[in-house]
Order: C-alpha cells, then sequence, then structure tokens
C-alpha cells in the first residue's frame, strides 16, 4: 500500500505532538469547570469551617466556583468512598481530618485505601487538643494524672465522641506513653462529652482547644496539657504533655485536602500553589489563630502525601499496641 511520504511524516509528528502535550494543555486549561470539594463530616465543625473558609478564596483565584458538599455518615466513609470513586481530572477533591488515616486502620473494610486510592494535595490547617479534667479531680498537671491513674488502674473514666476519634486516639496514646489503664466512655458527640466531663460523671477528655477554652476560662473544667510540641496560643500557661513528662507524644488533628489517585499532577499543583497562598494571608490567619486553628499547607502534593502516609502508618501501629478496633 503506497503512501504519501509527506503526510505520513504530518500524521506522526501531529501523534506525538497531542500524545505529549496532553499534561500541559490540562494545566493550562484547567479548571474549565467548578470543583466539587466534599466533606465528610456535617456542616459547622473545623473540617468543615476550614474547608469553607479556603474555598472561597481558592475558586476566586483559580476563576472557577468551588462548591463545597457535605456528604456525611459512617466516620466520614460516606463522603470518602464517593470521593474514591471519583473521575481522577481534579474536579473532585476531599477535604480529610484525622479519621481518615484512624478509620481503616481500626475497621476490617473501610471501604477504601487510604495510600493507593487518593494523592495528596495539600494540608490546610493543625489544630492541638487540650487534655481537661473536671475541676473535682485531685490533680493539677499531666504528672499528678499518671500518678493518680497507675494507683486506681481502671478507674479513671476518659469521654470521647465515638470509637476512633480524635479523642479517643489522644486519650489511648497516653495511656500508652505513661502506662496508665483508663475506661473508654464514647458518647454520640462533643456536646454531650463535656456536660459529663463537668459534671464529673467521667473524669476527663481530650477536646479541640477552641472548643473547651470558655469551660477553662470560668473553672468548670481545668486543663493539664495541651498535645502538639509547642504551646497553644489559647493556653499560653498550659504545658504540652511532651513538656510534661511524656517525651515526644503529640497527637495534633490535621486538615487537608486529597484527590483520587491518578489526578493529573498539573491540577495538583494548581491547586496546592493557591492554598498556599491563601492560607497565608494575614487577616485570615489571624482570624483563625485566635480560635486555635494554624492555616499552613504542604510544599508540595507529594510532601501531603507522604504525611498522610506517615500519620496512618502512626495510626496503625497504635491500633495494634492498644487493641483499638471499630465493628
Amino acid at each position: 500500500m503506497n503512501r504519501n511520504p509527506v503526510i505520513a511524516a504530518t500524521f506522526a509528528t501531529l501523534s506525538v505532538a497531542a500524545l505529549t502535550a496532553g499534561p500541559a494543555a490540562h494545566a493550562q486549561n484547567y479548571p474549565s469547570k467548578p470543583i466539587r470539594l466534599i466533606v465528610p463530616l456535617v456542616p459547622g465543625g473545623n473540617l468543615d469551617i476550614v474547608a469553607r473558609a479556603v474555598a472561597a478564596p481558592l475558586g476566586e483565584s483559580l476563576g472557577q466556583q468551588i462548591i463545597v458538599e457535605n456528604r456525611a455518615g459512617a466516620s466520614s466513609l460516606v463522603g470518602t468512598q464517593f470521593v474514591a470513586k471519583a473521575p481522577a481530572d481534579g474536579y473532585t477533591l476531599l477535604a480529610i481530618a484525622n479519621t481518615f488515616a484512624t478509620v481503616p486502620s481500626l475497621m476490617k473494610n473501610s471501604g477504601y485505601d487510604a495510600i493507593k486510592d487518593f494523592v495528596g494535595v495539600s494540608l490546610t490547617c493543625l489544630v492541638p487538643q487540650v487534655l481537661v479534667v473536671t475541676p473535682s479531680l485531685p490533680v493539677r498537671t499531666v504528672k499528678d494524672l499518671v500518678v493518680l491513674g497507675k494507683a486506681r488502674p481502671g478507674q479513671l473514666a476518659y469521654g470521647t465522641s465515638g470509637a476512633g476519634s480524635t479523642g479517643h486516639i489522644a486519650a489511648e496514646l497516653l495511656s500508652l506513653q505513661s502506662g496508665i489503664k483508663m475506661l473508654h466512655v464514647p458518647y454520640k458527640g462533643n456536646a454531650a462529652t463535656i456536660v459529663d466531663v463537668i459534671a464529673g460523671n467521667v473524669q476527663l477528655m481530650f477536646d479541640q482547644v477552641s472548643t473547651s477554652k470558655s469551660y477553662v476560662d470560668s473553672g468548670r473544667l481545668r486543663a493539664l496539657g495541651v498535645t502538639s510540641l509547642k504551646r497553644s496560643p489559647l493556653y499560653p500557661d498550659v504545658p504540652t504533655i511532651d513538656e510534661s513528662g511524656l517525651k515526644g507524644y503529640e497527637e495534633i488533628t490535621f486538615n487537608g485536602l486529597l484527590a483520587p489517585a491518578g489526578t493529573p499532577r498539573e491540577a495538583l499543583i494548581r491547586v496546592q500553589s493557591e492554598v498556599a497562598r491563601i492560607v497565608r494571608l494575614p487577616d485570615l490567619r489571624k482570624r483563625y489563630l485566635e480560635r486555635g486553628i494554624e492555616l499552613t499547607a504542604s510544599a508540595s502534593p507529594e510532601e501531603f502525601t507522604a504525611y498522610v502516609k506517615a500519620e496512618f502508618e502512626k495510626k496503625a501501629k497504635l491500633a495494634r499496641e492498644a487493641g483499638i478496633r471499630i465493628e
């Protein structure tokens, strides 16, 4: 079969150009339509608030609307599984917190693989927790609590918003590092937990620093330590648990953005670079620091991917050592 050599050469050149221009074309045109940001929890919590705070200026800078959609249910599984199955084109993102890395470590079948099904975009914030106790408990420091816990094994009860929650993980890490045994009392939400700690029905809990602030200030709760490696600006006089004697203790809440595995890197970088700019905006940073929330971004999508992997491995190790499971 005869073929015009000029036409054949031209066809080959165009074919190669089409193949090699794919990523560049995607980067140049992205985004060309609205982006869905799935929040797998109910509206009103830190994850939802921070996601919306970032989404508005992100949409303005990208020139497309960021549609924040709450898909709550089953410890964030509903929304997470939805994004895991979404097209990997950069138009569906997932807002995550610690539970994303924790749940697969505690459940037999979470319906998603935290490492294989997703790729990182960026951190958005870090939020320490604070260890608070009922004022009637005769302790003033973390060291006092450890001494009391060893004297009363299994008698100190801590409340949480549920199995696998950030408060549950923080308490189990404290138990492992200090060698004390405590009783876990799960509630259906944080509000009910705080009420019972104030009343003394359970003796302690780990809570977000901003949520407990008013109760600590009024004397209805006593703060013993914060879970980050540096003190919280909301509690400058409260030491970290690390500096209170449990060296290396850290259990900080993080928020971030993920995309389905296979999403073009050019799209990830476009979003990550804008998030990094947004979280440095002075007014926005100040407003959230006043609530104990440190807005921050990853240096690259790869850095956040590695961060999530490290968190998953850390939680898996804790789950094995503490024997934590969610049925």
